[in-house]
């Protein structure tokens, strides 16, 4: 790496203070649906509440409107509210840190002032809590929770007494998995449980737990029972795997009335209104079925939700006679019995890559292995449009013109799609494995496509996007192309790959530019290259060389922005050019950052977590 010419007095020991500006979280794409269960509430504010990676968000639809509460340190796995419902318990998994917050635990916190109560747990959980309930029979003083890991231990706790709460009792609850546990809301001495093959009603006496195993006798054992609901009688309703509606007397442990296969499929949801009608909802039917108090179907509510939403995973009250249902492909659903159901919160539903900014708007671009590409607006918070095509998508990168976007996915194929009217304009093959990059020149004249099988092949553009025709490839790379950047005269093309190369091309014709010294003073129209001479600086001690995914300088060239492995997304002084320069930390995701951006006017930076599938929209400020 060279410095440029224009700083000759470089020293390699100053230290580079943190910017002064700040990110501030300012809105949430997303809802975790695929694999939580009972995570979607409505507070007395009228906001939904519900969680995604590590952020749990409060979002008031009619105010459009999203606060958080950001006290976690990775993925939230499960929550409850207080009968006061105003307070909150969320459980979280194993973090990356070696700090002890980092370990499984429950926070319990105030969702109007959004801070922290109690901090329970830390070193008695051992992979995840995945289940929490707060008593209702006795004000909410007790909490219970369940551990993942392989003895699924159910804990009992006196959340308000000491500073870390107090642990009443704890067993081996199951050797299988644990679907969910719910304190008894007639009982404060009786929880019920179950999971995988178990149904088990619980007993509180001297501090101490029994259990009763819940009996089938002669209706046929689930594999697996999937959720539970509580009758104004006291009654307890269980949902299974076999579509089974099972409702066992208050303080019983037998089946005192059945609704055999009331869904095709699983039963995902149960819910009981404030009327006492029962809702329950499928989780491979896609519908929503209403019973009266004598558990028979009221024929005239019969509720199919769409397909591209998925099927139900949650049902909980909303406004009014309104009905919030979370789905499987985690989306949020908002309608009535009487009226049709329409998503309030939508995003992808699989591993999260691709982002790109338009040239001139607030608009920005995702596209994931889910195949769905969707073009979000910064401002509204809504899908402009959305696209679902036959590969899973990688990368995606804007014509300067903003009116074609181009589209690297896991195979080798990439397309160019009309911004405007979602057309296909062209799909081409080069090679056979994934395109991590794809990026247009500043003047629009070229596209450079950089692949997992160590070339960039590059385009020349005409037509303003519409027409190409192939320049040829780059090849010197030793390993697959991770990033890459045009300079600013649309010339050159730097670009980094996994064994940690820097490399230069003439554009034109693909050829190695061996010197790069000569390079030096060459201005660049983006930093996404997270190695080289101006972004030095982000990379802290001990890292490896895979830590960073992501970067990418603001348009006025004042601050640069990483995104790494822990889920932090990290705002440095730019240009970033000393070792372990200082940046302000933000939390947020749980799994790696993939993609940072700036949008045109510096006003906002998306972020984009993997495995997390969250997109995190944030605002910068000085």
């Amino acid at each position: 790496m060279y410095a440029p010419s224009s700083m000759p007095d470089y020293t390699i020991s100053k230290g580079a203070q943190a910017p002064s500006q700040k990110l501030k979280l300012d809105w949430v794409y997303g809802y975790r649906g695929r694999d939580c269960r009972s995570n979607l509430h409505l507070l007395p504010t009228g906001e939904v509440i519900y969680f995604i990676a590590a952020v749990v968000v409060m979002y008031n639809v009619e105010e459009e409107m999203q606060r958080f509460y950001l006290g976690h340190t990775d993925d939230v796995k499960c929550i409850a509210i207080h009968p006061d419902k105003v307070t909150i318990a969320t459980g979280q998994v194993a973090g990356h840190d070696r700090k002890s917050d980092a370990k499984p635990h429950v926070r319990i916190w105030d969702s109007i002032s959004l801070t922290t109560l109690r901090i329970i747990g830390i070193g008695e959980f051992e992979r995840a809590v995945c289940c929490i309930s707060f008593s209702k029979a006795d004000g909410g003083s007790h909490l219970v929770a369940v551990d993942e890991a392989n003895d699924h231990v159910l804990s009992v706790w006196e959340w308000n007494k000491g500073e870390k709460g107090t642990k009443l009792t704890e067993t081996k609850s199951a050797t299988e998995p644990v679907l969910a546990a719910e304190f008894h809301p007639m009982d404060h001495k009786q929880i019920i449980s179950c999971g995988k093959s178990h149904i088990s009603f619980w007993t509180i006496e001297d501090n101490r737990l029994t259990k009763k195993s819940g009996v089938f006798e002669k209706h046929d054992k689930p594999k697996y029972v999937t959720c539970l609901a509580f009758a104004d009688n006291g009654d307890v309703i269980s949902g299974d795997s076999n579509g089974n509606i099972f409702v066992w007397g208050k303080g019983n442990t037998r089946i005192h009335y059945a609704v055999p296969s009331a869904h095709e499929g699983p039963i995902f949801g149960l819910y009981v209104m404030k009327d006492g009608t029962l809702l329950s909802g499928g989780g491979k039917d896609r519908k929503l079925l209403a019973w009266d108090r004598r558990y028979i179907q009221k024929t005239d509510v019969e509720k199919e939700l769409p397909e591209g939403t998925g099927p139900v995973r949650t049902i909980t009250q909303g406004k009014d006679n309104q009905i919030l249902i979370g789905t499987t492909k985690n989306a949020i659903l908002q309608g009535s019995l009487t009226s049709d159901f329409y998503s309030i919160v939508q995003a992808h539903t699989d591993e999260l890559w691709g982002l790109a900014v338009h040239p001139a708007s607030r608009q920005f671009l995702t596209c994931s292995y889910d195949r769905h590409i969707i073009l979000w607006d910064s401002s509204s918070h809504t899908q402009v449009w959305t696209k679902t095509i036959d590969d899973g998508c990688q990368s995606a990168g804007f014509h300067p013109s903003g009116t074609v976007i181009a589209i690297g996915t896991v195979t080798g194929r990439w397309l160019a799609i009309d911004a405007a009217s979602r057309d296909l304009v062209t799909v081409h093959t080069d090679g056979n494995e994934q395109h991590d990059c794809m990026e247009y020149s500043p003047d629009g004249h070229y596209l450079a496509v950089g692949s997992h099988d160590n070339y960039i092949y590059v385009y020349a553009v005409s037509e303003n996007g519409y027409k190409y025709n192939k320049v040829g490839r780059c090849n010197g790379h030793s390993s697959y192309i991770t990033h890459l950047d045009w300079s600013a005269d649309s010339q050159y093309i730097q670009s980094n790959s996994g064994d940690y190369e820097i490399l230069f091309w003439s554009a034109s014709t693909c050829r190695q530019v061996t010197s790069a010294s000569s390079m030096r003073d060459i201005e660049w129209s983006s930093q996404h290259c997270t190695l080289g001479f101006s972004v030095c600086g982000i990379w802290q001690e001990g890292a490896d060389g895979t830590d960073v995914n992501a970067v990418c300088r603001s348009h006025d060239k004042t601050v640069a922005v990483s995104g790494d492995d822990f889920g932090k997304v990290n705002l440095f002084k730019y240009p970033c050019c000393q070792p372990k320069s200082h940046s302000n930390s933000y939390s947020g995701h749980s799994s790696h950052v993939t993609c940072v951006r700036f949008l045109k006017d510096d006003s906002r930076l998306i972020s984009t977590g993997g495995k997390d599938m969250s997109i995190m929209q944030w605002r910068l400020s000085s």
